[in-house]
């Protein structure tokens, strides 16, 4: 039970600030990419510390050492004891739905958030192979419309889309730019840290910490892939790109240039941040894996704890009062 609490509480503890740690500090625009692997970890965290809560409620603690019989005998007996314990029943049957419905919730809204993009995808691919223009020169299909778009449809098969007008009104150097972008999203596998945020965002659509990752993931995607869009070309080059492409619409389960607040990037790239130093990234990067460690700690300490002893943590047993010989 001290687990469990223990559990829950640090899922509400993070909940509660990580979105003030993470949006109200500018860190995150100096060093995008983990920024998107600290929100990652910290919903991550959450999710697997109410989950394991619940199995904590639902499930007693049992040594993990001696041998195979022993140990399956003190699982009957913690089990037997844990149920005829008042209210022992309730929270585990409590605990179970809980972690049952936590990860099946999270599970399925991913699969689907995931099947439906690459639907999206194969049947936009199945367009662009009819009335696509293939640019073995820029790597690049081109599709015949007045609206000037650049995107990217990731994933198996990806491919970069530009639209006619936006070859016609992009200069070579602005064209590298925005094509080294899409390169970036394909690259960093963006699609899916926008899949598992959004998903989470689906599932608990009233969790606050889920609303706010799936925001700052797709404002932080695109910071990343102007990063490495800029090591190929300058700040300037892109941002006028950018300028070019912005309100441009573009299919679904696809990622554009031209999307997650463009005025905001654009004044990023005019005055871009001094870039977090390595020491500092790595240091963050090892914060965040052990936030995201932390929940397996705490709910694996009681059977850690458990192995230095011999028998079962239950309730002593009354001794039986020797009764005189006759």
């Amino acid at each position: 039970m001290k687990a469990a609490i223990l559990l829950f509480g640090y899922a509400a503890l993070v909940g509660t600030l990580a979105p003030l740690l993470l949006t109200r500090t500018g860190w995150a625009a100096r060093a995008p990419r983990l920024a998107i692997w600290a929100w990652q970890a910290i919903t991550a965290t959450v999710v697997v510390s109410v989950a394991l809560g619940g199995l904590v409620l639902a499930v007693p603690t049992v040594p993990v050492s001696g041998n195979l019989a022993e140990m399956l005998h003190a699982c009957v007996m913690a089990l037997r004891a844990q149920y005829m314990t008042p209210g022992g029943a309730v929270a585990a049957a409590t605990g179970t739905v809980l972690a049952l419905v936590l990860l099946g919730r999270v599970g399925w809204c991913l699969g689907a958030a995931l099947w439906r993009a690459r639907r999206e995808r194969r049947r936009h691919a199945e367009v662009l192979a009819m009335v696509g223009c293939e640019r073995p020169d820029l790597g690049v299909t081109v599709l015949d419309d007045d609206r000037p778009a650049v995107y990217c449809l990731p994933g198996t098969g990806h491919r970069i889309v530009l639209t006619s007008a936006a070859l016609a009104a992009l200069e070579p150097r602005a064209l590298d730019a925005v094509i080294a972008h899409e390169r970036a999203h394909i690259r960093q596998r963006h699609h899916l840290a926008l899949a598992y945020a959004e998903a989470l965002e689906r599932a608990f659509p009233k969790v606050a910490l889920f609303r706010v990752a799936a925001v700052e993931t797709r404002r932080l995607v695109e910071m990343a892939a102007d990063d490495e869009a800029t090591a190929r070309t300058d700040a300037l080059t892109l941002a006028g790109a950018l300028v070019e492409l912005a309100g441009a619409g573009v299919p679904v389960a696809s990622l554009a240039a031209s999307g997650g607040q463009v005025a905001g990037r654009v004044r990023r790239l005019l005055d871009p941040p001094r870039p977090l130093r390595r020491a500092v990234v790595w240091t963050g990067t090892l914060v965040a894996g052990a936030v995201l460690a932390l929940p397996l700690a705490l709910a694996a300490q009681p059977a850690v704890a458990a192995t230095s002893t011999a028998t079962c943590p239950l309730p002593d047993a009354p001794v039986a009062e020797a009764r005189p010989s006759a």
